[in-house]
Formats: structure tokens, C-alpha cells, sequence
């Protein structure tokens, strides 16, 4: 299902007025089916899956042996038109084939299938009062009440509740190709971009692809880690750096006013050769400039000067994160 074109202008006014609805076409969907899908997911992915119930959401990493994410999701359980659980994984699209072929690769004799259902269904991001507007349509006459990871599921439709982007609340909706999207004034895919960007949650896209761990991108901070859980690729490597004390990259959010690209490196004051991060994510902030997501080195975020790829590059300024960071443990 296609959301109808029409005329699409960006936002100019505060980020606490955007209220709209973008369709996601930069992002897929994998399907995993069968009597041991969650077993097989709870061992390869860096939450507990199994326990998930239908009215919540994860953040999950796939990693490599070295702990280095490959892809990360946005998983839930959705009940499929037969009535059987089965398990949805929202990515970013241009890495969904490689994650797709190396996930299989594990499957072996286990009882569970995997396949690209990115035209089966339609993602849209749902923002500000659009978002707040979702609770209604679940449960007429409800209060708001907004939990970031919760999801609720209705008329076939799954809508998930994300962290807010620069105070603006989010819903991730998905529902079968051919569903009416929910009502709202549609804006341009950049706009939910940015507000993503400013939500401090960076998903791994293939200029990042096995450049961090979990933790490099805060995900142990934002739900995106469970440390409770059986092994999974780079389990070690994951829980070692949490629990040593040895987390010396974290993600940032920076501003600055010229383009910026994913992948990009970022440099210090203190050193005009080596960079200290690498962009994670970017996108126009509708109001001017860019804004980015960067992993990067802790004491680079202390004091001193940021610049964009080269000691005299652009200069970045620091914003501050809008979830609290867990220490080391």
C-alpha cells in the first residue's frame, strides 16, 4: 500500500507542534514463522525474545562473534492471519538481504522459517498528536498514556510505541499491504528521520555495519540489551565490556550547519590526526542545520572542540541525550 502523493513542506515551526504521519519505505520487515522461531531468535539476538508478550516491543542487535552489530531490529510477536504467533523484525532496508542470508545460516534443523515480508505489510511513522492519536483508535475513550516499547495491536494493525524525538512522541505502525494508513497530515520522510535522530536511537545501516557494539550506540542504555539472557553471537564481547568497567565509546547527539553523511568521521581538538567517533546517523533539522548521532570516544565529549571529518572541518556542537546513560557495571 502506497500513501497517496500530495503536496509535502517541512515543518518550520518548534518540534512540539509536528504532528503527522511519514511512510517508511527505508526500512523492512523479516518474518520469522514457526513452533521454535523464538527459541531461534532468543539465541542469536541481544534480547530475550521468548518472554516478549504480545503487548511489547524490543530494540535487539544482531552481532558478529566480536560483539559487532551487523543489523539491529525493532522486534514484536504478531498474530498472522491463521491465527499462529510469529515474530516481525523492522531494519533498516539496504541491509535486510545480508541480515537475512546470514541469520539463515544458523537456522540448520530448527523448526523455524525466515523471509523478507517487506511487501507484505506497510511501515509509517506516526508523530506528535498523530502518535497520541493512535491510543484512541486502540481503545476509544482511553487516556493517553504513553510507554516507549509498548505495543498494541488492533484491527490486524501493530503500533508500536517508540522514544519521542525532540519531545515529539512516535508510533512505529504496521499493518497489511492494503490497510488505510491512519489519519494525519503526511510529512516528508526527513522529518521522521530527524526526529530519530534527536529520539538519541541510532539502527545499524550499511555504513555502520559491524562498526560498534551494542554499546557504542547506548543500547544497553535505551532497552536494546538484555544482560539476563543465554549466549548469543558476541554475547562475551558485549557482556565483558559492560561489566569490566571498559565502555570508552558512547553515542552523542551533535549539531552543526552544513550536510553531514553516515559514516563520516569526527575529530577532536586534542587531535588533528586520529578521529575520536564516526556518525551513526544524521538528518536536515527542519529548522536549519543537521543534526547527528555520534559514537565516540567518552573524554571527547568532556571539553574541546568537535569538527566533521577533518581537524578543520565543520564545527559540531555538543546537544545533550535525553534518556539517562547506565554506568558501567
Amino acid at each position: 500500500m502506497i500513501i497517496q502523493p500530495m503536496t509535502i513542506t517541512a515543518p518550520t515551526q518548534p518540534a512540539q507542534t509536528i504532528s503527522g504521519i511519514a511512510e517508511l519505505h527505508h526500512l523492512g520487515v523479516i518474518r520469522a514463522t514457526g513452533a521454535e522461531a523464538g527459541t531461534f531468535l532468543q539465541g542469536q539476538l541481544t534480547q530475550d525474545v521468548i518472554n516478549m508478550g504480545l503487548d511489547t516491543a524490543h530494540l535487539a542487535a544482531f552481532c558478529n562473534a566480536k560483539g559487532r552489530m551487523q543489523a539491529s531490529f525493532v522486534v514484536f510477536k504478531h498474530i498472522n492471519n491463521d491465527g499462529a504467533q510469529e515474530f516481525l523484525l523492522v531494519c533498516s532496508a539496504d541491509i535486510l538481504a545480508q541480515t537475512l542470508k546470514r541469520l539463515s545460516m544458523f537456522v540448520m534443523r530448527a523448526k523455524v522459517k525466515l523471509s523478507d515480508a517487506s511487501a507484505d505489510v506497510v511501515l509509517c511513522g506516526l508523530m506528535g498528536h498523530a502518535a497520541k492519536n493512535m491510543t484512541g483508535a486502540i481503545d476509544s475513550g482511553a487516556a493517553h498514556v504513553y510507554v516507549h516499547w509498548s505495543k498494541h495491536d488492533f484491527e490486524g494493525q501493530n503500533a508500536v510505541f517508540l522514544y519521542p524525538g525532540a519531545g515529539v512522541d512516535r508510533v512505529l505502525w504496521c499493518a497489511p499491504v492494503g490497510t488505510p494508513p491512519p489519519a494525519g497530515q503526511v510529512l516528508p520522510l526527513s522529518v521522521w528521520n530527524w526526529l530519530e535522530v534527536r529520539s538519541g536511537i541510532a539502527m545499524v545501516t550499511q555504513p555502520i555495519f559491524e562498526a560498534f557494539v551494542p554499546q557504542m550506540l547506548n543500547y544497553e542504555s535505551v532497552g536494546g540489551v538484555n544482560f539476563k539472557k543465554g549466549c548469543y553471537p558476541g554475547q562475551e564481547v558485549v557482556a565483558r565490556s559492560q561489566f569490566r568497567g571498559t565502555l570508552k565509546r558512547r553515542a552523542y547527539i551533535v549539531q552543526g550547519l552544513a550536510d553531514m553523511a553516515i559514516g563520516q568521521e569526527v575529530f577532536h581538538s586534542s587531535d588533528a590526526e586520529q578521529p575520536c567517533g564516526l556518525v551513526a546517523a544524521c538528518a536536515a533539522n527542519p529548522s536549519g542545520g543537521f543534526d547527528a548521532i555520534v559514537s565516540m570516544q567518552t573524554s571527547a565529549a568532556l571539553d574541546g572542540q568537535l569538527t566533521l571529518g577533518s581537524s578543520t572541518g565543520q564545527a559540531l556542537t555538543l546537544l545533550p541525550l535525553p534518556y539517562p546513560l547506565l554506568e558501567d557495571i
